[in-house]
């Protein structure tokens, strides 16, 4: 059974004792003990999220709410080339975090909220914030879950010229399309930069957004022969371009 992985700001530890110590507190630590309940011996890691880790053991539970643990290693993991950054025009309801979800856990780097024409949610005022904390929560707790050191970046909600940009400055770029005649697997991929796929809304890529993503570099490409929901393309065309790229 692979270790629990745990987030922690601090991962400084305390040299005083013999052995390196670091107390996990705070809701992960209440996690801890008392949802997952670890005890005195388990093994368990603690990451920034960023790329650095601490490999641990329990020492004892201190609490319902820390743990104290001895620090067996530390070590930093490079992120991963290239990087996989998926636009995802806003899903209706709450399929916006199952997207989040499953591309987290499937390995996408960065997850761009899109405002796309078609799009029958609209994030605006209050309930923009509200709804992109939860799709940070999502990728946060699905990071966990998926034993990431580098959680994924849920970046502010995009317009159509910010997705442009971005496909402009992209080591390589599609945008899935189901009248596109080239498939998303026959797109040439880099070794490294950033590989940007933009994932419709339920109400499909206009004309407009085509032309103007295609000017800015990206190839319309073909998902495969069936028609498939935006919640779930995103991390169709992960688990594609992944595989191919070696990072699986």
């Amino acid at each position: 059974m692979s270790v629990p992985v745990f987030l922690s700001d601090d991962l400084s530890g305390d040299l005083s004792g013999d052995v390196e110590q670091i107390t996990l507190a705070g809701p992960e630590g209440r996690h801890a003990a008392a949802v997952r309940r670890l005890r005195a011996g388990e093994r368990v890691d603690l990451t920034d999220g960023r790329g650095a880790v601490a490999e641990c053991v329990v020492r004892d539970v201190t609490g319902k709410d820390s743990l104290r643990l001895d620090v067996l290693a530390r070590r930093v993991v490079p992120p991963p080339e290239p990087r996989l950054v998926v636009v995802q025009g806003l899903p209706k309801g709450d399929r916006g975090e199952l997207a989040v979800e499953m591309m987290t856990e499937a390995g996408v780097d960065v997850i761009v909220p899109w405002a796309a024409a078609r799009c029958v949610t609209q994030w605006k005022g209050e309930r923009a914030g509200k709804a992109l904390a939860r799709w940070r929560s999502t990728a946060r707790e699905a990071g966990k879950q998926a034993r990431r050191f580098h959680l994924p970046e849920v970046t502010e909600q995009a317009t159509t010229a910010d997705v442009a940009r971005l496909l402009k400055e992209a080591a390589a770029a599609a945008v899935l399309h189901e009248e596109a005649a080239l498939p998303l697997a026959g797109l040439d991929l880099p070794a490294t930069g950033d590989i940007v796929t933009v994932v419709g809304p339920e109400g499909g890529i206009t004309d407009e957004e085509v032309g103007l993503f295609r000017d800015a570099g990206a190839t319309p490409a073909l998902l495969g022969p069936t028609v498939l929901r935006t919640s779930t393309a995103g991390v169709a065309a992960a688990a594609v371009l992944l595989s191919r790229t070696g990072r699986w």
